[in-house]
C-alpha cells in the first residue's frame, strides 16, 4: 500500500532506540526523508547506521540535542525550519512509589515527557498550517488513561499529552493538518529491561510476564508485550496521506477490555 509520504520531511524525537527507532525505520520505508533524533551525538550515529542497515536507499540524517532542552529545540528549528511529520516520541519513565517521588522529579518528567512536544509542536504547527499539509502524532501510553500505580508520575504526563494532543487537533480544525496520540501498551523494547528488573522482585522474565498481565494488568487481550515494530505500523499510518479524515484520536496499540467495555 502506497501511504503517499515519500518526500515529506520527518523528525522523530528519542528516535535511537525502542519505539522511535523502529518508528523511523518505517517511515524510511516509506521513503519520507526521517531526521534521527538522540541526545549524543555517538546514539544518533549508530541509530542511523542502524537504519540504513534495514533500509539501505534510506534518505535519513541525524541530529543530536536533548528535546528536554529548549535551546536544543531552538537550534533544532535552524537547522530544519519546517517539518512535515513531527513524531512526539521522547520520553522517560521509572517506576517508583509515590511518596518517594520528589517535586525535582516531578517536574523533570513533565519538562521531559510532555514539555519537549509543546515546544517543537508550536514551532512546526504554523508552516504546516500555511502548507495544509502536516502531522503530529503524540506517543502516550495507555497509562495515560490505565494510570500505573507504580508510576503515577509518568501516568499523569501521559494524560496530559493526550489533553495537548486533542487541543492542538481542535486548533487545526478545517485544515490538511491533523494531530493524534498513539497509545501503546507494554511494549518489549529496551527499556523493559530495566522495568522488569526494578518489579520482578528476581522473578524470570517468563514469570513477570505471567504475573504482570495477571496482576498489573488483568484487562489486556493480547496477555503479552507488543514490540515497537507493532506501534511503528499504527504510527505510520496516521502520518500518511490516507489518514487525512483522523484527527483529534487517541488510538490505542493495544485494546483494553474495560476500555472497550466502557465505550
Amino acid at each position: 500500500m502506497d501511504l503517499k509520504i515519500d518526500n515529506k520531511i520527518a523528525f522523530v524525537s528519542g528516535s535511537t532506540k525502542g519505539i522511535g527507532h523502529a518508528i523511523a525505520v518505517a517511515l524510511a520505508r516509506e521513503e519520507a526523508r526521517v531526521i534521527i533524533n538522540g541526545r549524543s551525538q555517538s546514539s544518533v550515529d549508530d541509530a542511523l547506521g542502524k537504519l540504513k542497515e534495514l533500509v539501505p536507499d534510506a534518505r535519513a540524517e541525524g541530529f543530536a540535542g536533548d528535546m528536554s532542552d529548549a535551546a536544543a529545540g531552538d537550534e533544532l528549528v535552524k537547522r530544519y525550519s519546517h517539518v512535515d511529520i513531527l513524531v512526539n516520541n521522547m520520553g522517560i519513565f521509572d517506576p517508583k512509589p509515590f511518596e518517594d517521588i520528589p517535586d525535582d522529579e516531578w517536574q523533570r518528567f513533565f519538562n521531559v515527557n510532555v514539555m519537549s512536544g509543546v515546544r517543537l509542536s508550536r514551532a512546526y504547527l504554523p508552516k504546516m498550517k500555511e502548507k495544509n499539509w502536516g502531522r503530529v502524532v503524540f506517543i502516550s501510553s495507555e497509562s495515560g488513561i490505565q494510570i500505573p500505580v507504580e508510576m503515577i508520575h509518568y501516568g499523569m504526563t501521559k494524560t496530559a499529552q493526550l489533553a495537548l494532543s486533542r487541543g492542538l487537533a481542535e486548533t487545526c480544525a478545517g485544515t490538511g493538518v491533523t494531530v493524534n496520540a498513539v497509545l501503546p501498551g507494554p511494549t518489549s523494547s529496551e527499556g523493559m529491561t530495566e522495568f522488569v528488573d526494578k518489579l520482578s522482585g528476581g522473578k524470570s522474565f517468563d514469570e513477570f510476564r505471567k504475573q504482570f498481565f495477571e496482576e498489573a494488568r488483568p484487562s489486556s487481550i493480547l496477555k503479552r508485550f507488543i514490540t515497537p515494530e507493532e506501534i511503528a505500523n499504527m504510527v505510520v499510518y496516521v502520518c500518511s496521506e490516507l489518514s487525512s479524515a483522523t484527527s483529534g484520536a487517541a488510538l490505542r496499540a493495544r485494546m483494553a477490555a474495560w476500555y472497550r467495555a466502557a465505550f
